[in-house]
């Protein structure tokens, strides 16, 4: 996008100290808008860029010529040495100066370097950029952290090479809005990978799967659609609607994997946390208020609706504290999920041979849809080496009939 200059702009005098593909497209995006930046690089040959910007001799010179200076390097250590090293921009620097931080670093580092700004009266705002590579075309939005009087000084300039100038909040917002953001691209990348292994073990070409999602999705609206969802008052309704088709899917999709020989973590991720995921209340954590209310709600959650119930409730030591203690403070602690603690009496109770009690944790964990029937089988052979084979019979005896038990259930619905 180009722009023309404008003889409107405030007598904003700017900076740029980094001219690699960020600083040098801010560089020339800010002379395209009618500001002549004073720039420097520790490579002067950077500085050959469109508009022709002046080269300082060091970052102490941009400061001292400068109303607003953007620092665009590639980590904290680099950031640290521009503002504080030999020459560098607070040695040069004079109230008021705003100095505006577009590399990507913790929020410590944010912090760190305000307080040093603040020790010569310089203000410092961070802002996250994106995307890096439409930096010369005005083409990015800035994400700005900082209190609202420095932000609103330093938009005009701000505006000069962003399309869009979004102020996230108070110092360190700018960049926890960009690393939420990269998470979701990163995260995404991920499940892409997943996905496309996923489909490729079905011989799905990648290609396809792209022309699928392209199609369906064009705008690309369906990774913030819960979000939003979780924006209004409908929120808990949508999420109970999602929760057993993300349930039935994920588990069809963890049975293709393993069919397959494919790892994934992150689907074992999203079907262990997709209760926080749609934002519903979790049995698990209500369990932890150790009532028998709660207690049975966490039961209910271990071994299936409706388990509790079925319970026998003579009001025996036994019965109460197995209810209150057992699933109210040690099946509901957050340390380990339900398909962890599953995993884990499984084995114990394997090596006790009893078919019945297996039968009950492989009923849990077919409704919980943690554990397909191949995964099952596969798991009373490892057993088998480590019981011995007189126990496994029982394990497998167990198991089977859970298995018919489950698909009898599901042939009759």
């Amino acid at each position: 996008m180009n722009r023309a200059p404008r003889n409107d702009l405030p007598a904003l005098r700017t900076g740029v100290i980094g001219l690699g593909m960020i600083g040098g497209g801010v560089a020339t995006s800010l002379s395209r808008s009618g500001y002549l930046p004073l720039v420097y690089d520790i490579r002067p040959e950077a500085a050959d860029l469109p508009g022709t910007p002046e080269l300082a001799a060091s970052p102490a010179v941009v400061a001292t010529a400068s109303d607003i200076v953007f620092v665009s390097v590639v980590n904290a250590d680099q950031a640290l040495d521009v503002l504080n090293g030999k020459d560098g921009l607070l040695s040069g620097s004079h109230s008021g100066l705003i100095v505006v931080l577009l590399s990507t670093v913790s929020l410590e580092t944010v912090t760190r370097l305000s307080e040093l700004c603040t020790e010569y009266d310089v203000t410092l705002l961070d802002c996250g950029v994106t995307p890096g590579d439409k930096a010369a075309e005005n083409g990015m939005v800035a994400m700005v952290g900082g209190d609202e009087e420095s932000v609103e000084h330093a938009r005009p300039a701000l505006e000069g090479f962003a399309k869009a100038v979004v102020h996230c909040g108070p110092l360190g917002a700018g960049m926890a809005t960009k690393l939420a953001r990269n998470v979701i691209t990163y995260g995404s990348w991920r499940t892409v990978s997943e996905a496309a292994s996923l489909a490729a073990s079905a011989g799905v070409s990648p290609q396809t799967l792209i022309d699928v999602i392209e199609t369906a999705d064009p705008d690309g609206t369906t990774a913030l659609m819960l979000l939003r969802q979780q924006q209004t008052s409908a929120a808990a309704a949508v999420g109970e609607q999602i929760r057993p088709l993300m349930a039935k899917d994920l588990a069809a999709a963890k049975e293709l994997a393993a069919s397959s020989g494919l790892q994934m973590p992150l689907v074992d991720v999203a079907q262990d946390k997709a209760t926080d995921t749609l934002g519903l209340d979790d049995p698990k954590a209500s369990a932890e208020n150790g009532s028998q209310d709660d207690a049975h709600q966490m039961m209910d959650a271990v071994y299936g609706s409706g388990f509790s119930q079925a319970m026998p409730n003579t009001g025996t030591p036994f019965e109460k504290e197995t209810a209150e203690h057992l699933f109210g403070d040690v099946w509901s602690r957050p340390e380990l999920s339900i398909r962890d603690r599953r995993l884990l009496v499984l084995g114990a109770t394997a090596a006790l041979g009893d078919a019945d009690l297996i039968r009950i944790q492989v009923r849990g964990a077919l409704a919980n849809q943690e554990l397909s029937g191949e995964q099952l089988n596969e798991a009373v052979l490892q057993l088998a080496y480590y019981v011995g084979w007189g126990r496994a019979s029982s394990v497998h005896r167990g198991v089977a009939a859970a298995l018919a038990e489950h698909s009898n259930r599901d042939q009759a619905h």
